[in-house]
């Protein structure tokens, strides 16, 4: 049972979907004051290219509305069909470079308790301390600060075998395990998470708008395609302790075990096996009464 709070600094950027997921947005397209109204539709949407009203039937919907009828110039090269919707229709063209490049450098102070309920044991991953900005200075590092779960957002996606440039263009998720293995006969510091980092996918982006009204009561929005990197964070651990009374039974389970296995061989030694009579001749002497007695009797 573990439980993790995520807190940011320096990262503004930043949108929570559930629990344990963050959302960094590195990228984005916007499009900016929409209006419901009509418009020609974009030439890279399927089927919106045209050369007469006839490629365009009144009421067939397309990828961000509904063809009215008409073939209309979209520019001086591309005729598209006419449609109602929000318009101008929403800008495509993705940036050469990622707009929030600077966000490698942003960093993730992840806070994760875990709980034994067996053993009524709790333990959390930061370092008990009394100084309010030994947060805000330190680096996670396995060797040196293995207590400060305070993780540079380039370090991790290195972690995942990718580069923070190449993600941050078209987005993509990074899978956080925190892992505790305790052994519980030892001093409760040398209980300590293991932290990994893997690559889930490459490509991750969400749209999400503003909407407003104007002095005259028109509605409009802002629409942004947003890019960034996806963290799902989640928590595994086991815990052990020695007792005596499962050492005992295991013990004895484990004595009985190899009492039942010498039964079995003997069984399948003596009646399955193709040399049977060898292994009964050997395992089994015959008795004969004493020559005397014979006599005696005869």
């Amino acid at each position: 049972k573990g439980e993790v709070s995520i807190v940011s600094y320096k990262a503004k950027k930043k949108r929570k979907f559930g629990e344990n997921v963050l959302f960094l947005v590195t990228n984005f397209i916007a499009t900016a004051k929409q209006a419901q109204g009509t418009c020609p539709e974009s030439p890279s949407v399927l089927d919106a290219t045209c050369t007469e009203d006839a490629d365009c039937p009144v009421g067939n919907p397309v990828v961000r509305g509904i063809k009215t009828g008409k073939c209309v110039m979209f520019n001086n090269t591309h005729s598209t069909c006419e449609i109602y919707g929000w318009c101008p229709v929403e800008n495509n063209t993705l940036p050469r470079k990622p707009l929030l490049a600077e966000a490698e450098n942003f960093t993730l102070f992840i806070k994760n308790t875990v709980h034994f309920t067996k053993f009524n044991f709790s333990k959390c991953n930061t370092l008990q301390t009394n100084d309010p900005t030994y947060f805000k200075s330190c680096t996670y590092d396995p060797f040196f600060n293995p207590s400060c779960p305070v993780f540079r957002v380039r370090d991790m996606v290195e972690a995942a075998g990718e580069t923070f440039g190449d993600l941050a263009l078209l987005g993509g998720s990074i899978g956080v395990r925190i892992e505790w293995d305790c052994d519980l006969d030892h001093p409760a510091a040398q209980c300590q998470p293991q932290y990994s980092f893997s690559l889930q996918d490459r490509r991750y982006n969400f749209r999400t708008a503003s909407y407003y009204w104007d002095s005259q009561r028109r509605l409009f929005r802002n629409l942004l395609k947003l890019y960034g990197i996806r963290f799902d964070i989640s928590v595994h651990g086991q815990a052990g302790k020695f007792s005596i009374i499962p050492a005992a039974v295991s013990f004895g389970t484990g004595i009985a075990f190899f009492g039942a296995a010498t039964v079995v061989c003997d069984l399948v030694l003596l009646y399955l096996d193709a040399k049977a009579d060898f292994y009964w001749k050997e395992k089994f002497e015959e008795a004969k009464p004493p020559k005397g007695k014979t006599e005696a009797a005869a």
